[in-house]
């Protein structure tokens, strides 16, 4: 299948996860109840040789923010995202979202793209420019660092704070000067002739978090299913490292996203997927973006994000 004749919703659904299922689904009595993305490794245990324990039940979401949403509304147990959606819910009293693991990962499919032809060349062109991104998300903190490397301000620019579809139809009609954009999606704009001016190299950590509701760590029976679940993630992980040819045919078939898209994602990564434990390292790495967006005014004060992570699952991570 061409680039040019997939639809706008497939391939948004195959790089950032799909939507959410059924809400009686998400509300089972099962052990645990998972957000998944499609497409993502979350969606190959049972391929890898690690399937979930009998009773489980899966909802497939299209943000992260949209399962930290769940999370706190006691829709689902555990899931992942990058560490910016919980900054956003850091010090809310009613907040159940809790970080237990790292997920290190790519961070070079997090790129600006500008269009065929475009007179953006470098990052002090997007003055005065329209610029997409997508708020509380690694898109709008990469936007935020990449102003400040050129020396710009907010004010400088024309945000535009779209999701991911409506800022894949605006840059595919023009209405973007500039795109701040992450996933498969990439690879589709790339492929109808989008130019990648940066990436998140150096820019963002590549720490993606798993989360899982508080209320859940609590129960000492579902706390060792999350365990376990940490466990066989990191099995799945192993199986997606060991091969990429495999791991690009296996994300393919399940997304219906041409195959040659996720081998060149693969080729270009930063760095190939790890699961590690709750670290010093990890609560500074989030609490530095979480001063970012107090700088820029996005959040109205300081937050501390420290009480988000519980570490009582490390020694399920210990190498």
């Amino acid at each position: 299948m061409h680039a040019s004749s997939l639809s706008r919703r497939g391939l948004l659904m195959a790089g950032a996860g799909g939507t959410l299922a059924a809400c009686g689904k998400a509300q089972s009595s099962a052990p645990l109840r998972l957000a998944t993305y499609r497409g993502n490794a979350d969606s190959f245990f049972a391929a890898a040789g690690a399937p979930d324990p009998p009773g489980f039940s899966h909802a497939q979401f299209a943000s992260g923010v949209q399962i930290a949403e769940a999370i706190n509304a006691r829709a689902i147990d555990l899931g992942g995202m990058s560490e910016i959606p919980p900054i956003f819910l850091a010090g809310a009293p009613s907040n159940l979202v809790r970080l237990v693991a790292v997920l290190q990962g790519d961070v070079n499919n997090q790129v600006v793209l500008t269009p065929r032809g475009s007179g953006v060349r470098t990052l002090a062109d997007l003055k005065g420019k329209t610029v997409g991104y997508v708020r509380a998300t690694t898109s709008h903190y990469i936007l935020l660092r990449l102003l400040k490397e050129a020396g710009l301000a907010w004010s400088d620019i024309k945000p535009a704070a779209l999701s991911p579809q409506d800022g894949l139809a605006a840059f595919q009609r023009g209405g973007l000067d500039a795109w701040v954009i992450y996933g498969v999606i990439v690879q589709q704009a790339r492929a109808a002739g989008a130019q990648v001016l940066t990436t998140g190299l150096n820019r963002l950590s590549g720490n993606y978090v798993v989360a899982a509701s508080s209320e859940a760590l609590a129960d000492p029976a579902r706390r060792r299913a999350i365990g376990d679940y940490l466990r066989r993630y990191r099995k799945v992980l192993a199986w997606i490292n060991a091969d990429d040819e495999r791991w690009a045919k296996a994300r393919a078939a399940a997304t219906g996203v041409p195959v040659d898209y996720y081998r060149r994602e693969a080729r270009e990564r930063s760095a190939r997927p790890a699961l590690l434990p709750v670290s010093a390292a990890a609560i500074a790495s989030q609490q530095a973006v979480a001063d970012a967006f107090t700088e820029a005014g996005v959040l109205s004060h300081k937050v501390d994000v420290s009480p988000l992570w519980d570490a009582r699952l490390n020694d399920v991570l210990k190498v």
